[in-house]
């Protein structure tokens, strides 16, 4: 059988089984696209090398490139479609974990300063719109994705909420927004009616023309804003600060927050998981990077825990 009629076969399968598997079908389509339109069972070892090492360093999207092949072979495997796998025996270790960049509160003012000026006139993605999709991913802790896919009834500015549909985990959840985040959006709302018209239906962000606005603009445009307002990390890391990055800080700064007003971080966790749409409370852990300010205000906390008696 052809490689690509056999990826299609398992994409199907694992997409008849209520996975959205968009991801892993990039990954096939690509290696199909390198490998060519070839029967399965030609497939050399050195050409899957080839397309795991890929151009740069070891990434832990090459071990996502393995995973997605593994199933691949163990289902064609089963099938009898191939009477082995190509795929190497010697896996390289995985890179350190990725560590995300947490803004300071100086560092998201002059983000916000510089998205009002630093854009070209001509730009696809307006200054104003750029500053309130920074206020939105970071007021409320939202993933770009989730972000861009807002349509103008999706939020609800008499109330304050958010209506964030199918996510990342198939759901479909409600996020509160602050009085000044409402207000924002409010005010981004206000400029926008007064250049383009809108529908319920249309999308929150769109760009200067009313067309959506992709990742790609939204993240080249970062790039510029972090540029102009000179916020790049210097710890080595292999990338810049991220758009995604301001989801980390939002999550951090929050936690920070509760540990200065003496609240129960513990039982808030939960609650702090939901909001972020986290089915396990254990992805929302990951988010907490330990930065030195939220090291200082968990050692004040277990100082005075440890010195007053707390548990007695």
């Amino acid at each position: 059988m052809k490689l690509h009629e056999v990826t299609c076969q398992y994409v199907d399968y694992k997409q008849s089984m209520g996975m959205r598997f968009r991801t892993e079908a990039r990954v096939l389509k690509s290696f199909c696209r390198m490998i060519g339109d070839v029967d399965i069972g030609q497939v050399q070892p050195d050409v899957v090398q080839a397309f795991l090492a890929g151009n740069g360093p070891v990434t832990r999207f090459w071990h996502r490139k393995y995973e997605v092949l593994s199933g691949f072979y163990r289902f064609a495997t089963a099938r009898r479609c191939v009477d082995g796998s190509p795929l190497p025996r010697t896996v390289p270790k995985p890179p350190p974990p990725f560590v995300p960049y947490i803004f300071s509160q100086g560092e998201l003012q002059r983000l916000l300063v510089a998205a009002e000026s630093c854009l070209h006139p001509r730009a696809k993605m307006q200054s104003h719109t750029c500053r309130a999709l920074l206020l939105l991913l970071y007021g409320a802790a939202l993933r770009i994705s989730e972000a861009l896919t807002l349509t103008s009834a999706d939020v609800d500015l008499s109330l304050g909420i958010l209506t964030i549909r199918e996510s990342k985990f198939y759901k479909t959840r409600l996020v509160p927004m602050g009085s000044d985040l409402t207000r924002a959006m409010e005010s981004y709302c206000s400029r926008r009616l007064r250049e383009q018209s809108v529908k319920p239906s249309s999308l929150f962000f769109v760009d200067r023309v009313g067309k959506p606005v992709t990742i790609g603009v939204a993240e080249r445009a970062f790039r510029r804003i972090c540029l102009s307002a000179g916020v790049a990390r210097h710890d080595g890391a292999r990338y810049q600060p991220r758009l995604h990055d301001l989801r980390h800080a939002a999550a951090v700064h929050r936690l920070i927050s509760w540990y200065r007003d003496g609240a129960d971080v513990q039982r808030l966790l939960p609650q702090l998981a939901t909001y972020l749409g986290h089915v396990h409370i254990a992805a929302t852990q990951r988010y907490l990077t330990m930065t030195p300010e939220l090291l200082s205000e968990a050692s004040r906390r277990f100082e005075r825990y440890a010195t007053e008696g707390w548990h007695e």
